[in-house]
């Protein structure tokens, strides 16, 4: 599928320029030609080394020295590794905030966003990053450690990938805030300012990248080395049916039970782990001891969707699995440039019985340990027909790493010891991770941080004395995987279940604006307060947005897959603009209709008068009047 290619896409990195020599740059694996069969391409990785010098030296025994209880920031993460391609986090840059939705990965070793002055950079989430807006912004000046630009004044770097992306530009140096979840307080660290993006950066909707890799200009290696936070971080990704999930950067209490196993920080730059075996339905695969063993190990990469194994390994694990799931119909996958393996299990999509259906999959370490995985860990939901799921497990061809990708850690909180040179798996709800773990008990914030006027798009200066914005009613831009012919005469059923998901009356939501998106379908979903007077508290609009953008609302079968677009939040002047208005209509409907009523009154008085004047008199009574006048 694409989104193999677009998740794969930020592993495949180019040394970074600074700091290394020309000839270091130069050294590079370059990706090989697909196979002719048709299968997916295999996964390359860079060569990436670490430059000895004393500086390197002088900040790992900085990091000995912190003690455990140095502050963590817990953050949410958004979208999803399977339909987006990749999961995002937020990150505010510079004085005031800018907000940027950054693509996690920790494949990568540079944090960077397009720069305001940027030509060739994509049309993204939120705005670009403006320099010239931000009070504590410093350019990170020509030095003999980095490459340098035309005048030799600033910091360049560059970044290339083996789909032919890029993305290149200057270094700068500013305040990074890390929300209103966070211990940390902002704090200065260096970044790039996009000036080109080319491929996939270009046209995907997300800002950038948060580089969380081994390397000197990692956000977690700069945070490390200034002492903010302990040597580790952690990322729980979503499941099947719910995306979104957290991410920790620093240390915290990590379970008891979460299973721990060996990371060899020398045998490669990337975060790897010492994976001896698989089993399936509790048998072992029969494999050579070195399967695992090749060019750069086996590799945990956030970055990438699905997994990689080398071909014999591949190869024992797909006849396994299909000898498990042999009574159950296969069938062709969504995309016919790809074989995949694809079962058809059910006529509904619920993936909550999948663990009774498939077998169950273990990762044995070197230890002797094994983590254990659920279908979900290794099965994507099939795109075009109901019911059915995919195997989301690939052979790497001719390159000989395993590649574990974000589908395998799916609804698993794993750690990133890298103070002892460690990498941790425990299986828990993501969803619910602070509430499990009481991560969430956190200081409050210096400052509240303001979304960007893009994404969401609100009035900051209409707010409360306290600093709260008043929200009269929030617009959520969603797509639709149906055609809008079939949505249409569906709407009113559908705002009616959105209504249920988000516990709010029938009355508080309307959906406007259906659009054609090929074959999907773009729709407004309006959701305004009980009374028109009364507005949204903040906390109910970060509640309402988050639950779109982490797919917890769940629509029927019948309305597809959907994902939030974008969102605007509307001040409630606007609210009573729009109350104002339907107010002055229903108001003139009653004038027109209290007059309407008094001239009918009036009509009909006339006409009483008038029958008053000329008084009838019954037949038999001027008879009888008659007869009395008569002479006897």
């Amino acid at each position: 599928m694409a989104l193999a290619s677009i998740g794969a896409m930020f592993s495949l990195l180019i040394y970074l320029s600074l700091p290394c020599s020309n000839a270091a740059a130069e050294n590079i694996l370059h990706q090989s030609p697909p196979p002719a069969d048709g299968s997916r391409s295999p996964m390359v990785f860079p060569l990436f080394l670490f430059q000895p010098n004393s500086s390197r030296s002088m900040s790992l025994l900085h990091r000995k020295l912190h003690s455990k209880s140095l502050p963590h920031s817990r953050m949410r993460l958004y979208d999803d590794i399977l339909l987006n391609g990749y999961y995002t986090t937020r990150l505010w840059i510079g004085t005031p905030p800018q907000m940027f939705a950054l693509i996690v990965d920790s494949g990568s070793t540079v944090t960077y966003v397009p720069c305001s002055d940027c030509e060739q950079c994509g049309k993204h989430q939120d705005p670009k990053f403006q320099p010239e807006m931000s009070t504590t912004y410093q350019p990170v000046k020509c030095n003999m450690d980095c490459h340098c630009d035309d005048d030799k004044e600033q910091c360049l770097y560059e970044r290339e990938y083996a789909e032919h992306s890029s993305s290149k530009g200057v270094l700068g140096e500013d305040l990074i805030s890390f929300g209103n979840e966070s211990e940390l307080t902002p704090h200065r660290a260096v970044f790039g300012c996009e000036n080109v993006e080319t491929g996939d950066l270009y046209s995907q909707r997300a800002d950038g990248i948060i580089g969380l890799g081994q390397g000197d200009l990692s956000l977690v290696d700069q945070l490390v080395d200034k002492g903010l936070i302990s040597n580790s971080f952690a990322l729980c990704y979503g499941g099947m049916d719910l995306g979104g999930g957290s991410m920790v950067l620093g240390g915290f209490a990590y379970p008891s039970d979460m299973m721990f196993t060996d990371s060899d920080p020398d045998r490669s730059p990337y975060y790897n782990i010492d994976l001896t075996g698989i089993r399936v339905a509790g048998k072992d695969l029969l494999l050579d001891s070195r399967a695992f063993d090749g060019e750069h190990g086996v590799v945990l990469d956030s970055g990438t969707t699905y997994a990689y194994l080398p071909d014999a390994a591949f190869s024992a694990f797909e006849e396994a699995l299909m000898r498990e799931a042999s009574p159950l119909k296969k069938i062709d996958g969504p995309d016919p440039n790809f074989k995949d393996t694809c079962f058809h299990v059910a006529p509904s999509n619920d993936a909550a019985g999948l663990s009774t259906i498939f077998p169950s999959v273990e990762m044995v370490f070197k230890s002797g340990q094994s983590w254990l995985l659920s279908p979900e860990n290794y099965l994507f939901r099939h795109s075009k027909v109901h019911g059915a799921y995919c195997l989301g497990v690939f052979p790497n061809g001719k390159d000989h790493t395993t590649l574990l990708g974000g589908i395998v850690v799916r609804n698993t909180l794993v750690v990133y010891d890298r103070e002892n040179s460690k990498v941790g798996f425990w299986r828990t709800n993501c969803s619910e991770l602070s509430d499990r773990l009481h991560i969430d008990d956190l200081a409050p914030p210096p400052a509240t941080l303001p979304s960007n006027d893009s994404n969401p798009t609100l009035n900051t200066s209409s707010s409360l004395p306290g600093g709260e914005i008043q929200i009269g009613q929030i617009n959520l831009d969603i797509q639709l995987t149906v055609n809008s012919s079939y949505l249409k005469p569906r709407m009113e059923e559908l705002s009616k279940v959105l209504s249920k998901e988000l516990d709010v009356k029938s009355s508080q939501v309307y959906i406007s604006n259906l659009t054609s998106k090929g074959n999907n379908s773009l729709i407004r979903v309006v959701v305004v307060p009980t009374e028109p007077s009364s507005l949204f508290s903040n906390v109910t609009e970060t509640s309402i947005v988050s639950r779109f953008t982490n797919h917890q609302i769940k629509l029927p079968d019948t309305f597809g897959n959907y994902e939030l677009v974008s969102y605007t939040l509307e001040p409630s002047r606007k609210r009573a603009r729009w109350v104002m208005k339907n107010n002055i209509v229903v108001m003139a409907i009653l004038i027109v209709a209290v007059v309407v009523g008094l001239i009918a009154y009036g009509v009909w008085l006339m006409w009483k008068r008038k029958q008053a004047s000329n008084p009838y008199i019954h037949v038999d009574e001027a008879i009888i009047a008659e007869q009395e006048l008569l002479p006897l």
